[in-house]
């Protein structure tokens, strides 16, 4: 019977230490060439958490499948920004191209609620007001209502 691991790592900086070395030592897996795989494949997404989950069989082999970011950690990368705002209606930390947010909606699409794109935009720009974060310049509410009334419909809907 296969185990299961599910850890989130740093991106492109998985140790051995915890939570991997704890987790997948009792197994008796090389903890080393698991670590090197899983920064090889989480290279790109530096700097932020990466959701990995490591499935050792009966015969000592892995398999490691590498989630997308929570949307916040690819908000704050296409953002520029180190952290939300501590007071997100009061101060702005960021902005956040609508591009971007049509980016961020496509990669996490199939994890999201949302059914179609648009939708899935609207839930990225929701995040954007619990963030401080501006959309193009404007507050994220100001840009969900221009969605609701079709303003962005030729870039959302196909």
């Amino acid at each position: 019977m296969a185990e299961v691991v599910e850890v989130l790592v740093p991106g492109g900086k998985a140790t051995a230490g915890p939570p991997l070395g704890p987790s997948l030592g009792p197994l008796g897996i090389n903890v080393k060439a698991v670590v090197d795989e899983i920064n090889v494949k989480t290279a790109s997404f530096n700097g932020m958490q990466v959701p990995v989950v490591i499935t050792v069989d009966d015969k000592k082999k892995f398999t490691i499948t590498v989630g997308i970011p929570p949307v916040t950690a690819l908000i704050k990368k296409e953002a520029n920004i180190e952290k939300g705002s501590a007071e997100p209606n009061v101060k702005v930390v960021g902005n956040l191209p609508f591009e971007a947010a049509i980016r961020i909606a496509n990669m996490k699409l199939e994890n999201m609620l949302a059914y179609e794109l648009k939708t899935a935009v609207k839930e990225v720009i929701g995040t954007c007001v619990s963030m401080g974060v501006t959309v193009d310049g404007k507050k994220p509410k100001e840009v969900l209502a221009l969605i609701a009334q079709g303003k962005y419909d030729s870039v959302l809907v196909k």
